[in-house]
């Protein structure tokens, strides 16, 4: 035997006495750590009940950690668990991309109902180029736009929602994928006649009037903690919020009434602003980046690409004057 080939014989050997883990149960965890359920995980990959615990009792083994525990008539997840659940899902969903067939999307084709969570004024500011570029695409294709009352994504997670808009914050899940698409800044605005429309915009002055402010909580009597009172505080000012409201079209119909002053993001609000007198804010504010989220498992969907274009083409547009 030449040592080539003895070499080759030794590494073969060596190769068949090595231990690989199931790579099977990282679909199996998965689906425990997605559904926290015995009984719903196996149901969703088509197995008995059995032979899920089974699956679990082997994965507890291979990790050395009880990963579900049982807590009163359910299970919950141990901390190695909650470690593990987005890179877990995260992989599967690039495994299965990368095991599937590219595909392209033909959108003459389509028909399906996306479902698209979005914040106050995105609609009436984006929603008619978006509908025009799906419709002249996409005849068979419906738009289903919901409001956002609260910033928690668990619709996007549970497959309820198909896209969200808004601004990333700490609260967003961590696993999903985020795309910017513009950056805002916030404008004053007031009716047309109002002392501000007609005179220098100062600071003093800004801060002077009243204002309605758009929260989602009511902060407590005496307690503005918005981005606007941050800036005012470290200049030295305070402003007196006489009305708090829940979104930007409220906020706007306010001030279009009355003399109270509103501060809202610019391209987000350019249709509700109509008719009435905005300017610049007189004290520096960081801009807004507007982004746009989505399950890691809708990454892949050559549907979802098309209608992530879709959006970003519709929210595209020249840069804010300064």
């Amino acid at each position: 035997m030449r040592a080539s080939d003895a070499i080759s014989e030794n590494l073969c050997a060596m190769v068949g006495r090595m231990s690989y883990p199931d790579l099977n149960l990282l679909i199996t965890l998965d689906a425990l750590l997605d559904e926290g359920s015995v009984a719903r995980a196996a149901r969703r990959l088509h197995l008995s009940p059995s032979a899920m615990s089974r699956s679990l009792a082997r994965l507890r083994e291979t990790t050395g950690d009880p990963l579900l525990v049982r807590s009163g008539r359910g299970l919950v997840p141990t901390p190695r668990a909650i470690e593990l659940r987005n890179r877990v899902g995260e992989l599967v969903r690039e495994a299965q991309a990368m095991l599937s067939p590219a595909e392209k999307v033909d959108p003459g084709k389509l028909v399906r109902t996306f479902t698209l969570r979005t914040g106050d004024g995105f609609v009436e500011n984006f929603g008619p180029a978006l509908i025009a570029r799906v419709g002249a695409e996409a005849p068979g294709v419906h738009l289903r736009f919901v409001q956002k009352p609260d910033k928690d994504s668990g619709s996007l997670r549970e497959g309820a929602v198909d896209l969200e808009t808004g601004v990333l914050r700490e609260s967003t899940g961590q696993e999903l994928r985020t795309q910017i698409l513009f950056h805002d800044r916030f404008v004053g605005v007031v009716r047309k006649g109002h002392s501000l429309s007609g005179a220098e915009i100062t600071l003093a002055a800004y801060a002077g009037g009243q204002h309605v402010d758009v929260s989602m909580h009511v902060p407590p009597p005496g307690l503005n903690a918005g981005p606007v009172d941050g800036a005012l505080a470290a200049a030295g000012f305070e402003r007196e919020v006489a009305i708090v409201v829940g979104g930007f079209s409220s906020a706007l119909a306010l001030a279009r009434a009355s003399d109270l002053i509103a501060t809202v993001p610019e391209r987000h609000t350019g249709t509700l602003r109509e008719g009435m007198f905005s300017f610049a804010l007189p004290i520096p504010m960081p801009q807004i980046r507007i982004s746009m989220f989505w399950h890691p498992r809708l990454h892949a969907d050559p549907a979802h690409r098309w209608l992530r274009s879709c959006v970003r083409e519709a929210c595209a547009s020249p840069s804010m004057a300064p």
